[in-house]
């Protein structure tokens, strides 16, 4: 391997002889030079050709940005991005200004005119640059869906076309085992259940993984929903697939699907969710009294209102395949709140219900309380 000082040696000699030379001799000459110095044969020709240009790349001497955020714009960038539970940018960028707006109401930041004016501006890629000192990584769970052998052949497996997915009320719903490392013995659990047009999520903690505690739930689920219930689509697990589950759907009218058996993105939806909502919030540790499900019930309890009303998501509105690639587009990020206020389908009464709970909530309290509650949780647990 030639050290810098021989590449620029051999650079000096080899110029004069490369721009006084014919094509097919410079051919032979960049293979020469290539070969020597190891550079790709593109970077060679630029190098050879422009003495000063290819001095300053040597060096390391290039053309200089004016950094546009740094200081004040950075840590704000920050702060926001921390209440508001480190979502990516792409979702927090187009929500910024509703989310300045309503963290001034409550006096959570303090901005000058000047830093409110980047923030307002700033764009997603920029986001990411002023986040990546503050990311990290997280680990992965195990898996405990075991397959349901009754009435398999009467809950159908679901089909796109089957369901009405711009009308709010259709829900996948889905298990996450707090087990920590070991499937044994008995622990806690979270149903998980999300709205496919509106993006709503509820979050339920129960005590095992039973016919019944899962009936029980998906009952207080249905009293919490801004809307009625019309679907529910599970995957293959005996806590779903049971006659109790399946008789109370008959009576109330609701449709009942499942996914194919071990085909996780039949339930993509609920499986984010079960990530970005669940493992994101309270991690992978294991629970199993009735003293941490009432702190894990508590949790939940400011983190619906958190994730409904202040965490925005993006929904795909289309997909096109252009040779072995696949474009995706979607909307901008809207919280399952704002999406709830352009359906038509909901009634005025249940809007309003929700805008005089939305002014009432503040999300930096909220996720302090819920980070208070984690601690606690993480603390009786150790």
């Amino acid at each position: 391997m030639m050290s810098l000082k021989s590449k620029n040696e051999l650079l000096e000699v080899v110029r004069p002889r490369y721009l006084k030379a014919s094509k097919s001799e410079k051919q032979k000459i960049l293979d020469e030079f290539t070969s020597a110095t190891g550079y790709h044969r593109k970077h060679a020709i630029r190098v050879l050709k422009n003495k000063v240009q290819a001095q300053n790349r040597l060096r390391g001497k290039g053309r200089s940005y004016r950094r546009l955020y740094q200081g004040e714009v950075v840590q704000a960038v920050v702060q926001i991005w921390e209440i508001y539970g480190r979502i990516c940018s792409k979702r927090l960028q187009p929500f910024l200004p509703e989310a300045i707006r309503v963290l001034e109401r409550y006096q959570e930041i303090e901005l000058s005119e000047e830093t409110k004016g980047l923030l307002l501006k700033i764009s997603s890629a920029s986001m990411d640059r002023c986040l990546r000192p503050s990311r990290i990584q997280t680990r992965h769970g195990l898996s405990t869906t075991k397959p349901g052998s009754l009435l398999k052949n009467l809950i159908p497996i679901r089909t796109f076309t089957e369901w009405d997915e711009e009308q709010p009320g259709f829900l996948e719903i889905d298990l996450v085992a707090h087990c920590g490392n070991s499937v044994e013995g008995q622990f806690l659990c979270t149903l998980t259940c999300t709205d496919l047009c509106t993006g709503w999520t509820e979050v339920i903690g129960l005590l095992h993984r039973s016919q019944e505690a899962v009936s029980e739930a998906l009952r207080r689920m249905r009293q919490r929903l801004p809307f009625p219930l019309l679907g529910i689509d599970s995957d293959n697990g005996g806590e779903f697939i049971n006659a109790l589950l399946y008789r109370y759907c008959l009576d109330e009218e609701i449709t009942f699907t499942r996914s194919r058996p071990y085909q996780k993105n039949d339930q993509a939806h609920v499986e984010q969710k079960n990530w970005s909502v669940v493992r994101h919030t309270v991690g992978y540790d294991r629970w199993e009294t009735e003293q941490e499900l009432a702190l894990l019930e508590s949790i939940y309890e400011d983190l619906r209102l958190y994730i409904n009303f202040f965490q925005p998501s993006l929904k795909l509105i289309a997909k096109e395949r252009i040779g072995n690639k696949t474009i995706k587009r979607y909307d901008p990020a809207k919280t399952p709140y704002q999406r709830m206020l352009e359906r038509k389908e909901i009634p005025l009464d249940a809007k309003a219900r929700l805008v005089h709970l939305y002014v009432q909530l503040n999300p930096a309290e909220l996720r302090r309380r819920i980070d208070q509650k984690i601690a606690q949780l993480w603390k009786i647990s150790r």
